[in-house]
């Protein structure tokens, strides 16, 4: 059975991982003619680690990313709202980690070298049509090439060429948020171990979180930020584009706190990039015969709640369970994956739209007016902001109960 992985990210070498460590092969077809470690900060959650750790990458990932203690939310007047302890400081097997997406890429990308070795990596193909048939498809790249398949599985992100070949009606749904990240070198915020959520996205919205310690020598941290703002009106970012800071500063403008200057912790970015915050409705289905998608192929969903690359990494697992329990029928296989995984995503899906974990900072403000307050608990109990939090994991898949 020739199966064929159309996208080498975090999805697509997951996947190709754990079909090799259930004896199946497969060829993963890359755009990008050569992998480098690009990208800003990633948050690998407990459901995301346990993914990493049957794969065998804990130890190499805990070396070089920062793990989190704590997840605290303030108001945008610099005001606590809510903590909780986080990964094993909240009693999980495993850590929750802060770590450059590039460095979490090449993790993978090296491990996909050793395991599947380079003749199945092939770098310097961008898929751009597929043609289905009864026992499989052929993808046609940008190169010239053309591979047939016995199964296809498509790992080509929210633009996935792919997902539009089989729903060409189908577009990103766009609310008026948009996004502006960097990583700037910084002396440790708060006890260096926090991921911080700090205002709303109708009046500002920050999310920090270090990804790299004592990155100078001097124990400064390569801190990740992103900054969020919804207005109607403004037209989507776009992501090709380096971002203007002078786009969005203003809104942070005053952001100055005891503990964080937010201005400056902006102003030390070197490189800023713009995103629109995007996603896409759940389809009725996600692939037919022996073609299936996975991760954001499947289901993109805002980046709230660091939840994005966990999903991808449970259907990479859940698929090739399901390929390795029916070799000789794929076509069954992928069925019962998008039984089991469409339903779940969707449903993260629309709970980062409506009930993400920063509801906890909007339901603040709600309470409050959007004024500073004296203390949280004259407005709300800090048990009412806990099932808050808990009914978000629940969703996602990382309650520590469940």
């Amino acid at each position: 059975m020739k199966i064929a992985v159309v996208g080498g990210g975090i999805g697509g070498l997951a996947f190709a991982l754990g079909l090799k460590q259930r004896g199946l092969d497969c060829d993963v077809y890359e755009g990008v003619a050569e992998v480098k470690e690009l990208g800003v900060g990633i948050t690998l959650l407990p459901h995301a680690m346990r993914e990493l750790d049957a794969l065998g990458l804990t130890a190499e990932l805990e070396a070089i990313a920062i793990e989190n203690r704590e997840s605290v939310f303030f108001n945008r007047w610099g005001q606590f709202v809510y903590s909780e302890s986080r990964g094993r400081h909240a009693g999980y097997p495993l850590p929750e980690l802060g770590i450059h997406r590039g460095k979490l890429h090449g993790v993978l990308w090296r491990a996909a070298r050793q395991r599947l070795g380079d003749a199945r990596l092939h770098t310097g193909h961008r898929c751009v049509a597929i043609e289905p048939g009864a026992q499989g498809a052929t993808l046609r790249f940008d190169n010239g090439a053309s591979v047939r398949a016995d199964v296809v599985v498509a790992c080509d992100g929210v633009n996935s060429v792919i997902r539009r070949h089989f729903h060409p009606q189908d577009s990103v749904c766009y609310a008026g948020i948009n996004t502006w990240r960097g990583v700037s070198v910084h002396k440790p915020i708060l006890d260096g171990k926090s991921y911080l959520r700090i205002g709303s996205i109708d009046t500002g919205k920050m999310v920090i979180y270090p990804i790299v310690d004592n990155v100078d020598g001097q124990g400064h941290q390569l801190i990740n930020w992103v900054a969020e703002i919804r207005d109607p009106r403004a037209p989507m970012n776009d992501w090709n584009k380096p971002g203007r800071v002078e786009d969005f500063l203003p809104i942070f403008q005053d952001w100055r706190y005891d503990w964080l200057d937010v201005p400056a912790l902006i102003g030390a970015a070197q490189q800023i990039f713009e995103y629109p915050m995007v996603d896409r409705n759940a389809l009725p289905h996600w692939g037919e015969g022996r073609v299936t998608l996975l991760g954001d192929a499947a289901h993109p969903m805002y980046p709230r709640g660091s939840n994005g690359s966990a999903q991808a990494l449970i259907d990479a697992r859940t698929l090739a369970d399901e390929l390795a329990a029916t070799p000789g029928d794929p076509e069954a296989a992928l069925r019962r994956y998008e039984a089991v995984r469409l339903p779940a995503t969707a449903k993260v899906v629309e709970t980062n739209r409506t009930l993400p974990p920063d509801f906890i900072i909007m339901k603040a403000d709600e309470l409050s007016g959007g004024q500073p307050f004296t203390r949280i608990d004259d407005l709300i109990s800090q048990d009412a902001l806990r099932e808050i939090s808990e009914n978000y994991k629940r969703i996602a898949g990382f309650s520590l109960k469940a």
